[in-house]
């Protein structure tokens, strides 16, 4: 299989019409059709069922789809890397979920390109399960997670601890005294999806089985205009939302009768990896959390 094919595979994944695809592509329906025929021969199976007017990725397909996908990321990856080799003495590919990229990956990176021109870094943001699996397929050196990885030959260390901290807009907040398990259930709650961390975990279980939220988003930041402008509440790691605490943008909204869990972000890498290149470089935070 070439990567054309592949290429040819994904887009055709994404649009589910040939005569799109091959549009979209800048090539002719014929040479789609041909492309995607070669790769099923190749791997053996059908990867799309034909309609009259769309196509659908089979099971096998949902499958190849995603090694299709870390297939065309390693390629880029590694001409990305040996373009930067003759620019740049010091390389970074780091991945970090949306609430550690904030507090501790953007001032980093702020502070490289503001002190040397040596250092190339190359930024994924995503899930701690996306992040993991382009660690292990070497697409990225270091990785910042909710999740933990205990897998043979990597090395993974926690980097921070944060209190979990329920928030809404100065002003919106309907219980200055505190709020009790059983309210919960009764506010605007805004959900920000933590996925398999226990923090997701926690706050899932506050609520009923399939219950609807207000608003769901997958990247926390996201929520900061709805909670400013008073509109829900929502659980968020305190150094995420610290200056909003501080500016009186935000207010937080003690718990009574209940606890919330710590907000753990783990270091991932390859063992052997120098982690200290990069470390050495983190803001270190000394305030009381």
């Amino acid at each position: 299989m070439n990567t054309e094919e592949l290429k040819t595979f994904i887009f055709l994944s994404k649009v589910k019409n040939f005569t799109l695809a091959a549009g979209k592509m800048g090539i002719a329906q014929s040479t789609v059709t041909n492309r995607v025929s070669e790769l099923e021969k190749e791997v053996g199976k059908r990867l799309f069922t034909r309609g009259s007017k769309s196509v659908k990725l089979t099971e096998e397909g949902k499958i190849f789809l995603g090694y299709a996908e870390r297939i065309i990321e390693l390629q880029e990856t590694s001409i990305e890397e040996m373009n930067a080799a003759s620019a740049y003495t010091r390389k970074f590919s780091i991945g970090a979920i949306n609430a550690t990229y904030e507090c501790y990956v953007r001032p980093f990176i702020e502070k490289c390109l503001r002190d040397n021109n040596e250092t190339s870094i190359r930024l994924t943001l995503g899930h701690s399960l996306d992040l993991i699996q382009l660690l292990q397929d070497n697409v990225l050196d270091l990785v910042f997670s909710s999740v933990p990885l205990k897998k043979t030959g990597f090395v993974c260390e926690v980097f921070d601890s944060d209190r979990l901290v329920l928030v809404t807009g100065k002003g919106a907040n309907e219980y200055p005294e505190g709020i009790t398990q059983d309210r919960l259930t009764h506010i605007p709650y805004l959900m920000c999806n933590f996925a398999l961390s226990d923090v997701g975990a926690f706050i899932r279980s506050l609520f009923p089985e399939n219950y609807v939220f207000r608003l769901e988003v997958d990247n926390s930041s996201k929520l900061f205009p709805f909670l400013e402008q008073g509109l829900g509440y929502s659980f968020l790691p305190y150094k995420l939302i610290r200056a909003e605490l501080k500016s009186g943008r935000l207010e937080e909204v003690p718990l009574r009768d209940f606890s919330a869990p710590r907000v753990m972000t783990y270091l991932i890498y390859r063992q052997g990896y120098n982690a200290q290149k990069f470390l050495q470089n983190r803001f270190d935070d000394e305030e009381e959390q």
